[in-house]
């Protein structure tokens, strides 16, 4: 492992572009290598058991392609085994939660409503970070699995469907004065929801920050790359790669 080994990225299917586009924005000499496990998604009605299996194969994989950090695109996989990952494997590994705190830093006493899967907002992880804001902020915790399946199932473009899982997550958050999009996923709602809402309702996502950290992290360690840019696809469905790309386009095309 050099500076110029790749980070690898992953995510329970294509959510995970989202921060990969992010990461590739703010380090563009950077080799990226992603791997989307779409064949087991979705992550969030899984088992920690089945989710540690289900990270240690994709880390073994990622091992074995000598990159020099790894990225959890996943708060789902993060809340799961993070710990896990870090006690095993000799590298920086970087997780993602949701934005709470960045929410609860913008103005005291509102209320935030946190989408995210079903599993992370059960798991302790989850409980932690909010027991640090619940009592100066109003919670609401929003499971939105459908935004997941939607982006799976290559359905950003069905304007009815999209808009009634949005709206039934909307009508869940008790018009909170800010949103926290708690799943990669959901990044690529970002545009629809600017739309629905008012100037006065924060949009917040994890990605900026997870990236900020990839960078702080190899600066430290003096493994930033300035020769690379190159992105490698995989995916357990290797039909899925293409809908990856084009994923990743409309990421380009909205920063």
């Amino acid at each position: 492992m050099d500076k110029t080994s790749p980070i690898g990225v992953f995510d329970s299917g294509l959510g995970g572009i989202s921060v990969l586009a992010e990461i590739h924005k703010q380090l563009p000499h950077e080799d990226l290598l992603y791997i989307g496990d779409s064949i087991h998604n979705p992550y969030g009605i899984k088992s920690e058991e089945e989710l540690l299996s289900l990270c240690l194969a994709i880390c073994d994989e990622l091992m074995e392609a000598n990159v020099k950090m790894i990225v959890i695109a996943c708060n789902t996989a993060t809340s799961a085994c993070v710990n896990t990952l870090r006690k095993k494997y000799p590298i920086d590994i970087v997780g993602m939660e949701p934005a709470l705190k960045v929410a609860a830093d913008q103005d005291p006493k509102q209320s935030i409503a946190v989408w995210a899967t079903d599993f992370t907002l059960k798991e302790k992880k989850f409980a932690d970070l909010m027991d640090r804001f619940k009592d100066s902020h109003t919670i609401y915790k929003v499971p939105s699995p459908q935004l997941v399946r939607l982006v799976e199932e290559d359905r950003l473009s069905d304007e009815e469907a999209v808009d009634q899982a949005l709206e039934d997550s909307l009508a869940r958050s008790h018009q909170a004065d800010s949103i926290v999009l708690g799943c990669t996923h959901f990044v690529f709602y970002k545009e629809h929801l600017k739309k629905k809402l008012p100037d006065t309702i924060s949009i917040l996502d994890g990605n900026e920050g997870t990236a900020h950290h990839v960078r702080y992290l190899l600066e430290e360690k003096g493994l930033l790359n300035c020769e690379g840019g190159s992105i490698e696809w995989r995916n357990t469905m290797p039909e899925k790669i293409e809908q990856s790309k084009q994923l990743y386009q409309r990421m380009e095309e909205s920063q």
